[in-house]
């Protein structure tokens, strides 16, 4: 029997056609990096205090003094919710006495800041905290507009999974790109926090779905090495560099209706890529479309200079042959009890990392110095982890990797809480270190994932996953939060959660040296298969065996 990787050998693994394949699709992932974390500027939440109309009987003492002082965290700061009453003051103010000395301060009554607040520009311009007055009271809609963000996001994982095992990769990954771009740009309109929720929670269904559409297109083009070379420093490397770009924009563009502008810009640049991207051939054969996968291959045959032999694909006898009206949904992920075990596993370490990395990266914000700096910091701390995941990808187990990649992560958020106060910079080392072991896991994650299932429900398997994760990543803006029970209560929940995940990783099948399985049925013959040696004992495999 022979396999499609083996029916498609004739075109090489690195030709004109694959190189195109793989930079087109790896740069459609650029503006998901940024788009991803464009909160962290969009809705931070510069120093504030209540706004004081301009008064003449209002001495310049009593202008500085009419905000009250609070001790919080053990320092001094000025009250970003109240004020003293300004008719009061005012009053003060006009009859002679100096606040401190004729006027004791504390026995003075407060307001609320019914004028409004004053923000500071020393960092922004404007975000949509100081634009709508995401303070005090309305302070909970900052962590729920990033909820609604994944919200959507998880909303995308689950219908374009499902969209494009149906209808195609291609055609889902264009569709979802055009929304992403169209309603970043509508955005910039937003009159109200509810109208930029709503289109933010549209920008974000479109960004995960073409981020899988695209994953999975490249994984089903893609052979052997250079798979892997796509599923880790590609695809991940590109999104990181998107990632990267983000601080680099925001500093030169410091209002958010302007950063949003340029944001949706690079989606333009990405319409001519439909004359050059291909459906997935597999994609096309699961459906029992066989003469449009082979007018592809013999395209790319032409694109390489290689010939294409006159029968490209031939039905073996006793091969499984899928229905062209068969179609699959999430439900076929726990039919079985092989799968279905699976499938659970698989949402505990997606659930985890995501809720992890998210939870992190976003709190930047909260660390010490300048904000786009640390968040450039976080950002390229994912190259070297994401070289790191593809070199375990080509010589080391999947079930290994994982593992290790999660204990380093929930390790070093654990020893976080061993760290005295005086070295408050060892604790964000360790921090980073964290991030970095989820970093590596979740690249390892898609490749792993992608590499379990068939084709006929990879897209489906991979939308579903990523769904369960972006209910993770709606929870990852309140994480944090719960320091206000305990310091590092959100560390010791994350490193158990990770070091939990990384006991689970050894109950899945191995897939290290199998070929993608192309149906179910398959997929239940590699389970029984034993996986090829490991390339760092044994040095005469050949990388073609890592993933042939």
């Amino acid at each position: 029997m022979r396999g499609y990787e083996d029916n498609t050998a004739f075109l090489g693994e690195w030709g004109p056609f694959q190189q195109t394949v793989f930079f087109l699709l790896c740069a459609s992932t650029i503006p998901n990096g940024f788009s991803a974390f464009s909160i962290i500027f969009l809705g931070d939440s510069p120093p504030h205090h209540c706004f004081i109309p301009d008064s003449g009987n209002l001495s310049e003492a009593w202008r500085k003094a009419i905000i009250p002082i609070e001790v919080v965290n053990g320092q001094e700061e000025e009250s970003k919710c109240s004020r003293y009453r300004l008719d009061v003051v005012r009053n003060l103010s006009a009859l002679g006495y100096i606040p401190g000395l004729d006027v004791n301060l504390t026995g003075v009554e407060q307001e609320c800041c019914v004028d409004g607040w004053s923000y500071s520009k020393d960092i922004y311009q404007s975000t949509i905290v100081t634009e709508f007055d995401l303070v005090c009271n309305d302070k909970w809609k900052q962590p729920f507009t990033s909820s609604v963000y994944f919200l959507g996001v998880l909303c995308g994982s689950f219908f374009s999974g499902q969209l494009s095992d149906r209808f195609g990769r291609k055609p889902v990954l264009f569709v979802t790109m055009a929304v992403q771009t169209l309603f970043t740009f509508v955005q910039v309109f937003s009159q109200s926090w509810e109208m930029f929720s709503v289109l933010f929670f549209i920008v974000g269904l479109g960004q995960i779905s073409n981020y899988v559409a695209a994953f999975v297109l490249g994984t089903e083009i893609l052979t052997a090495t250079v798979r892997v070379l796509y599923v880790t420093l590609g695809v991940c490397l590109f999104f990181a560099f998107g990632y990267m770009m983000l601080p680099l924009l925001a500093f030169f563009i410091r209002d958010w209706r302007s950063l949003l502008l340029v944001m949706s810009v690079p989606g333009l640049v990405y319409i001519p890529l439909w004359w050059f991207i291909p459906e997935s051939p597999r994609w096309l054969l699961s459906q029992g479309r066989g003469e449009e996968a082979e007018a592809i291959l013999r395209d790319a045959a032409r694109r390489n200079r290689v010939t294409a032999p006159e029968v490209i694909f031939e039905e073996s006898e006793g091969e499984e042959k899928p229905k062209p009206e068969e179609h699959h949904s999430p439900l076929d992920l726990l039919k079985t009890s092989n799968i279905r075990k699976m499938t659970l596993i698989l949402a505990l370490v997606w659930f985890t990392l995501s809720m992890g990395y998210f939870a992190i990266s976003l709190n930047t914000s909260r660390l010490h110095g300048d904000p786009y700096v640390n968040c450039f910091i976080s950002a390229a701390i994912e190259v070297p982890a994401y070289v790191i995941s593809w070199l375990f990808l080509r010589y080391l187990p999947r079930r290994i990797s994982a593992s290790a990649s999660m204990l380093l992560g929930g390790g070093a958020l654990y020893f976080i809480q061993l760290v005295p106060p005086s070295l408050p910079s060892l604790s964000i080392a360790l921090e980073m270190l964290g991030k970095f072991g989820m970093a590596i896991g979740t690249a390892l994650m898609y490749a792993y994932t992608g590499e379990l299932y068939p084709t006929v429900i990879r897209n489906t398997a991979l939308g579903s996953c990523a769904m369960i994760s972006r209910v993770g990543s709606i929870l990852a803006p309140y994480i944090m939060t719960l320091s206000t029970y305990y310091k590092y209560l959100p560390y010791i929940l994350l490193g158990s959660l990770l070091v939990l995940s990384a006991m689970a990783i050894p109950l899945l099948p191995e897939s290290f040296g199998h070929p993608l399985p192309e149906t179910i049925k398959q997929m239940h013959k590699q389970e029984q298969t034993p996986a090829v040696e490991w390339p760092l004992l044994k040095c005469s495999i050949t990388f073609k065996v890592a993933l042939s």
